[in-house]
Formats: C-alpha cells, sequence, structure tokens
C-alpha cells in the first residue's frame, strides 16, 4: 500500500475545510431562490468557465484517461477534439435562446415547444441520472484511495457525500462556482507536478520516453498496430476508428454544451449573454490541452511501469491491487493478520493467496486505472501525496456539487413550481432547493456505497439502460430547434422511434450481460426479439447515440410535413 504521512494528511484536511468555508462565506448570498439557482446572474465569465470546465473534467477523467494511455494510445483524445464543434452550435444556437427566456430550467422551453410531456420526460431522466452520477463518480473516487492506503471505503464514500453536500447546501451555486474554481487550480496543479515527477524518475528523461512510446504506437490517434501476415508487417492507422469516435464525442457533447442542466444553469448566472459565451468557449477549450496532459501522464506511466529499475515489481503490485479490488465486488470478504516482525496489520496468508493467484492473470488493459493512483501512492513525496490525493477529491466533488444544485434546481422549477404551489413564496421555495439538495446527495450517496458490491458489468448494464431511456433528450432538443413545422405528434413519435432504435442498437450489450449473469432464457429472448425486427445489431457502440439522434430528427421532420403548419416564433419558443 502507498504511503501517507502526517503532512498529507494536514494538505487533505485543509483541502475539506476550505470547501465548507467556501459555502459558509456564501451563506448569507445564498438565501434567495436566484441567489441559490442562478447567482443573483452577476458572475464574470472566467469564473463560470472555470466551473463548466470543472463539472466536465471529472475524478473518472482525473483517473482513467490516464488509465486509456498507458493501455492503449491517444485514441480517446479525439473526443476532445469535437468540443469546439459542439461548443460553436451551442453558443450559436443553445445560448441565445435560454438567455432569451431567463429560466434555469434547462427544459422548460420544451413545454413551450410541445407540451408538459416533454419537459417531465426530460426533466425525469436528467434526475434519475444524476443520482447514478452521483454514484459513480463517488464511489471511483472513493476506490484507489481505499485500497491504496488501506481506507474504509464506505467511510470515503460517507465522507465525500456529507462533505459535499453540507457545502453545496449552504452556499448554492456561489459557493459550486468558487469552490470549482479553487479544485481547478488544485488540480492543474496536481498534474502538473505529476508529469515532472515523472519525468525525474524516467531513465533518460522525458524525450527517451517519448522516443520509446512512439516505438510502441502510443501516441497513434485511431486502432493502430502491428500485424504479421505471410512474412510481411502491415499497418492498421485506424481512420475509420478516429472518425467514430469524432462522431460520438460530437454528439456527446452537444448534449453537454447544449441540454445539460448542470451546464445550462451556469449560463444563466453570467451577468450577461457576452460572459456567457465567454464562460462556454473557456470551459470547453481548456479541457482539450488539459486532457492531453493528462494522456500524456498515462503515456510516461506506460514507459515508467514497463522500462524502470523497479517495473517487475511495481506492475505486480498494481494487479494485486486490481485483484484486491475484484475479490472484494465478488463478495469477499478480506482477512487479515499481524507481522510480527513489523506489527502492521497485513493480509491474511489464505487471503494474500487468492489475490496473488488472481492478480496473475491480469494484463495491462485490466489495470490501467489503477496505475495513476499506485505511482501516487509510491513516488510522490509527503506532502505532494496529499495534494494529488486532493486534486483527486477535488475533480470529483467539483462534479457532484453541480451535480446536487442543478438536480435541487430542477425539484423547484420542474415540478414544485410547476404542479404543487405554482404561487410559493422565496422562503417555501427555498425549503424545497435545501431539501432536494439533502435528498439528492443521500441518493447519491446510498448509490456508490451500493456500488461497493456490484460488478462491473452491473454498472456498465445501468449505463446502458440511461442510454436507452435518456437517449431522446439531445434529438427533442434538436427537433424544437429544427424542425420548425413539428408538433407534438411528430415530437412524440421521433423519440418513440429513436428511443426504440436506441434499445435495439444495444441487444448485442444487454445479451451479453445476461449471459454473464447465466440468465439464458433472457438472452435467447432478446436475441428472437432482435431477429424479428431486422437481426442483431453489429454497430460500434459509439455510433449508437448518434444514429438515435438522427433517427429522430429524420421521423419528426417527415411526420411533421403531415401535420398542420404552426407558425413557431423563434424556431424553439412559442412565447
Amino acid at each position: 500500500m502507498g504511503h501517507f504521512t502526517f503532512l498529507d494528511w494536514v494538505v487533505l484536511v485543509v483541502y475539506f475545510v476550505l470547501t465548507l468555508c467556501i459555502g459558509l462565506y456564501f451563506w448569507r448570498r445564498s438565501r434567495s431562490p436566484e441567489g441559490f439557482t442562478a447567482a443573483e446572474r452577476s458572475m464574470p465569465g472566467w469564473l463560470v468557465g472555470l466551473s463548466i470546465f470543472a463539472t466536465y473534467l471529472s475524478s473518472i477523467s482525473y483517473l482513467a484517461y490516464p488509465g486509456k494511455s498507458f493501455v492503449g494510445n491517444w485514441n480517446a483524445f479525439v473526443f476532445c477534439l469535437a468540443i469546439p464543434f459542439a461548443v460553436w452550435i451551442a453558443v450559436t444556437y443553445f445560448l441565445p435562446y435560454y438567455r432569451k427566456t431567463g429560466d434555469v430550467s434547462a427544459y422548460a422551453n420544451l413545454e413551450f415547444r410541445f407540451g408538459s410531456w416533454a419537459r417531465l420526460y426530460a426533466s425525469i431522466f436528467y434526475l434519475f441520472t444524476q443520482i447514478a452520477r452521483i454514484g459513480v463518480v463517488t464511489y471511483l473516487l472513493g476506490l484507489p484511495m481505499s485500497v491504496l492506503f488501506g481506507w474504509d471505503l464506505a467511510t470515503v464514500i460517507i465522507v465525500t457525500g456529507i462533505t459535499t453536500t453540507i457545502y453545496t447546501f449552504i452556499g448554492g451555486i456561489l459557493a459550486v462556482l468558487w469552490t470549482d474554481a479553487i479544485q481547478t487550480v488544485i488540480l492543474l496543479i496536481g498534474a502538473v507536478i505529476s508529469l515532472i515527477v515523472l519525468a525525474c524518475n524516467i531513465e533518460g528523461g522525458i524525450v527517451t520516453a517519448v522516443l520509446y512510446a512512439f516505438e510502441h504506437g502510443k501516441f497513434s490517434l485511431g486502432e493502430s498496430g502491428v500485424t504479421a501476415t505471410q512474412g510481411t508487417i502491415s499497418f492498421n492507422f485506424g481512420l475509420s476508428t478516429i472518425l467514430v469516435v469524432f462522431l460520438y464525442s460530437f454528439c456527446d457533447n452537444l448534449k453537454n454544451f447544449g441540454i445539460d442542466q448542470s451546464y445550462v444553469q451556469r449560463y444563466q448566472t453570467s451577468k450577461n449573454e457576452a460572459e456567457a459565451r465567454k464562460s462556454i468557449w473557456l470551459g470547453g477549450l481548456l479541457y482539450i490541452p488539459v486532457s492531453a496532459l493528462f494522456f500524456l501522464i498515462g503515456t510516461l506511466l506506460f514507459v515508467l511501469y514497463h522500462t524502470g529499475p523497479n517495473h517487475h515489481r511495481d506492475l505486480n503490485a498494481v494487479r494485486q491491487i486490481v485483484a484486491h479490488q475484484k475479490l472484494i465486488q465478488s463478495g469477499v470478504v478480506p482477512t487479515y493478520q499481524i507481522d510480527f516482525q513489523t506489527g502492521r496489520k497485513v493480509f491474511a496468508t489464505e487471503y494474500q493467496a487468492q489475490i496473488e493467484t488472481l492478480s496473475a492473470t491480469l494484463q495491462d488493459k485490466d489495470i490501467g486505472d489503477r496505475v495513476f493512483p499506485h505511482f501516487i501512492g509510491q513516488y510522490l513525496p509527503p506532502g505532494l501525496v496529499g495534494l494529488l490525493v486532493a486534486a483527486i477529491f477535488a475533480a470529483g466533488m467539483s462534479t457532484i456539487s453541480g451535480s446536487l444544485n442543478s438536480s435541487a434546481t430542477l425539484i423547484l422549477r420542474d415540478y414544485y413550481l410547476r404542479f404543487v404551489r405554482p404561487n410559493a413564496s422565496d422562503k417555501e421555495s427555498m425549503r424545497v432547493l435545501y431539501a432536494g439538495t439533502i435528498i439528492w446527495g443521500f441518493f447519491g450517496t446510498i448509490a456508490a456505497l451500493i456500488l461497493i458490491r456490484l460488478t462491473d458489468s452491473a454498472l456498465d448494464i445501468w449505463w446502458t439502460l440511461v442510454g436507452i431511456f435518456g437517449g431522446g433528450m439531445l434529438g427533442l432538443f434538436l427537433i424544437g430547434i429544427l424542425v420548425r413545422r413539428a408538433r407534438n405528434l411528430s415530437a412524440i413519435l421521433g423519440v418513440f422511434i429513436g428511443t426504440f432504435a436506441i434499445f435495439w442498437f444495444t441487444i448485442p450489450d444487454l445479451i451479453n450481460w445476461f449471459e454473464k449473469q447465466d440468465a439464458h432464457e433472457m438472452a435467447a429472448l432478446l436475441e428472437w426479439f432482435a431477429e424479428r425486427v431486422g437481426g442483431v445489431s453489429c454497430y460500434h457502440p459509439y455510433m449508437i447515440p448518434v444514429f438515435g439522434t438522427l433517427i429522430m430528427v429524420l421521423i419528426a421532420t417527415v411526420i411533421s410535413f403531415f401535420e398542420r403548419e404552426q407558425s413557431v416564433s423563434d424556431g424553439f419558443s412559442k412565447r
């Protein structure tokens, strides 16, 4: 396990205290619904931009990007190259609509365009997705800390959930914005320090490391590889893979910057539309060089852990960490004993044997996400370990706090004020906002605790189901903006048929999951169903949201020609 000294604890405790103090500082300015949800619409663009960036870069990205480039290459970096195109569309088409209406709910326009069903459809799936998102981010934030430093995972999850909920509850969106800005600085400092320490630990320095990485195809943007065929060498540059990732990224980023409540609500906190535009460009474009930094860290980790003087020891240690994690997820309870020579608690002989047996079967692709945390625990000096751990917490907590505040805002705007008490007073509205923050913080923390006992396949199938049922959100917005003739029937059929198509595209994933759970009857039933509607889909998973969105817009366009034409004044809102 890694080392975590008294100095590291001081750094980490100072970070947590700082986040709570920010919430307390903005308590008085967040005691009205407008202050809690929109910061009185007075924030500068640079601050909102840093908050957008911090929300975008979760702890998943902080750990997963180095893991991706450690295992493979820079293909996932193509995801970032589509961001400017999605940002331009969001700034040009989506932002003016949101700023014109002034509503802090991203989904209010859907009601004005198509009726209350559209608003409820989008907000319901957003709210349920946020519970899952908070749970996943919190769990993946605590897991490497638990395995590396021996911390109790449930305790880490609970402390993170309580701390983030408290400062979001107290300070509202103001606390979220300023905490995000500070967390951005912390995570950037941590990443730069990691890169420097990495370069110092590689024999020959960063130039030698880059050359070694080039030789092994680590900087390729596609599915690069070398294949021997009848004595010849053939190269696959993966241009089709680059296109697939780019299209998927464009669709996903358009959903983030165009319709995600966490982002749209921040647009409304800016003091004018010009500052809002700056914030979107800053938040989007800053992500590109920072993600490149994380991919470079992963590439250098590959070099260090495969050529360094201690690479055999390091790789074996990471494999044992992952094996320990997998045993816990499979329901095996770790057992311990006391090492009489050191007086420290260690794994019992039988449990250690299980770890070693499982770790011997693991490859690089199984350990990628755990290499960076292991490097932090083993290679960084005291104090810097605490700073890097604080950076990982910062990346996660910024995402969680944004989800909490945006979820509470939707509970108030899309449900309480819309269906329960339209004329609720500010005091009553604040009680709803406080309750929403606490309840969603509680649900998200419970979801993270549940994930301790779930396998990775269970997590994958949850996100698959979320993608199926929530896949119509972007399509619904695009129908509202692009298909001017579209009315209720066009939107409903477009979303229904598009969602059904997404379900059909994802049937192979569902079949594989049921097979892993030994539910062969369900797998056979899905395969029978797929054959009746056109066969089992063979599309790349990244193309599913792209095709699903296109189908929704095309269906709505065709059906709209058979509807009575209706004038829509600004292309989106009928007001």
